[in-house]
């Protein structure tokens, strides 16, 4: 009869620990993960989970391109202050660990 309550309660545990797992949103500008995504390749979620690998996160959760005016804050526009020319060309990743 105990059995059934501790089950339940490890379910429990278990489901809110996944629950707070930690995960993180990167605005990055021109990176591979945008060069994939403007393609449509297939591509865009290995890019995505190296970029997440490579700040020890375990895995990208979502990728999508960003429109400039979603990002708050300063941001280059293509112009006089960008010098590749693709300044307003920006990608979310979405990384958990």
């Amino acid at each position: 009869m105990r059995f059934l309550p501790a089950l339940i309660s490890s379910a429990l545990i278990l489901a809110a620990s996944s629950a707070f797992a930690e995960s993180r949103v990167f605005i990055i500008a021109n990176q591979a993960v945008d060069h994939c995504l403007a393609k449509g390749d297939k591509c865009g979620a290995s890019a995505a989970r190296t970029y997440c690998q490579s700040r020890e996160f375990a895995q990208a959760s979502a990728y999508r391109r960003v429109d400039p005016d979603e990002i708050t804050g300063s941001v280059p526009k293509s112009g006089t202050n960008c010098s590749h020319g693709h300044c307003d060309e920006y990608v979310a990743i979405t990384c958990q660990r």
